[in-house]
């Protein structure tokens, strides 16, 4: 999210968080912070791909961030760190139907949830979903977050499927007018579908 008046609009949905991409090559890159605030029950998540410690701590800083969402090819001692600056920190996995869960195993400990996104050979997301009967296999126990082309006709379908460890629903592409602003009432469809 970058622009003010979206994100105050987004303020006043019953949502958990709310994210700003830091990654420059991403369509949505916000280079700096809105000048809006947020309720103080929504937090602020930072997504960025191979950024260091003292770039991530500067927007965590910069932008009042209370999470860091890590998409590139971070290290679990990296994400370890992050974690101890006092940060709720996601992991990103690229799913499909080959996918090895061993991949995450360094993780379990290190991170507070994975993010389960649709695999690509870019960072960032396709706006696809992948096959979500992969994630049955899922054999550990951290949380995790569903991404990857939800759109308010699959959230009825994710919402159906049922294993006590996701956490949440990340809802991007398929609920904007353009990349970094969100359409309010795609996404209050979304809400009414989710509750």
């Amino acid at each position: 999210m970058r622009e003010a008046n979206n994100i105050e609009e987004l303020g006043a949905l019953p949502i958990d968080y709310v994210g700003f991409i830091f990654y420059p090559k991403s369509p949505r890159y916000v280079a700096q912070r809105p000048s809006c605030t947020l309720p103080s029950s929504i937090q602020k998540v930072g997504v960025f791909v191979n950024a260091t410690k003292e770039e991530i701590l500067n927007k965590v800083k910069d932008f009042d961030l209370q999470v860091v969402q890590l998409h590139g090819n971070e290290s679990p001692e990296f994400c370890a760190q992050i974690g101890q600056a006092g940060l709720c920190t996601f992991k990103a996995f690229g799913i499909d139907e080959d996918f090895d869960w061993a991949a995450v195993a360094p993780y379990i400990g290190k991170v507070d949830y994975f993010l389960f996104d649709t695999k690509s050979k870019h960072y960032g997301g396709t706006g696809l979903s992948f096959d979500w009967e992969v994630l049955k296999s899922y054999p550990y126990h951290t949380p995790y977050w569903l991404s990857g082309g939800l759109s308010t006709d699959s959230l009825v379908e994710a919402c159906r499927f049922e294993d006590e460890r996701l956490y949440g629903f990340d809802l991007n592409s398929k609920f904007e007018i353009e990349p970094g602003i969100k359409n309010i009432d795609l996404l209050t469809q979304a809400i009414t579908i989710i509750k």
